[in-house]
């Protein structure tokens, strides 16, 4: 997939997954690989980002399986953050598909 569609919808991607569930970093990485090949250090970034512009919070749970986890949450302004992500992809992919129909590809 190409790298820069990658980078402009993992934003997005990721306040997906947190809007529906609390995760940790790496049960983000496991989610989003199945469908879309990233690497591990691709999300840590992003969430330090989205935590510094206060779009998430983090807290810490004990694990079973070795130290506590961080976990991110979104906070509100990350939801509208979300809901503005949201139109923006509705307003591109409409434009895309207008592109793609006008098109011999579209077809």
């Amino acid at each position: 997939m190409n790298i820069q569609f990658k980078k402009g919808a993992l934003e997005f991607i990721v306040l997906l997954i947190i809007q529906a569930e609390d995760q940790y970093g790496y049960s983000l990485v496991q989610r989003i690989t199945p469908r879309i090949s990233i690497s591990e250090g691709t999300v840590y970034p992003i969430l330090r980002r989205l935590v510094k512009d206060e779009y998430l919070t983090t807290y810490y749970q004990a694990s079973t399986e070795g130290p506590a986890r961080k976990y991110y949450s979104i906070t509100d302004s990350g939801r509208e953050r979300l809901k503005h992500l949201l139109e923006e992809w509705q307003n591109f992919t409409d434009a895309i598909n207008l592109f793609l129909e006008e098109s011999d590809l579209g077809e």
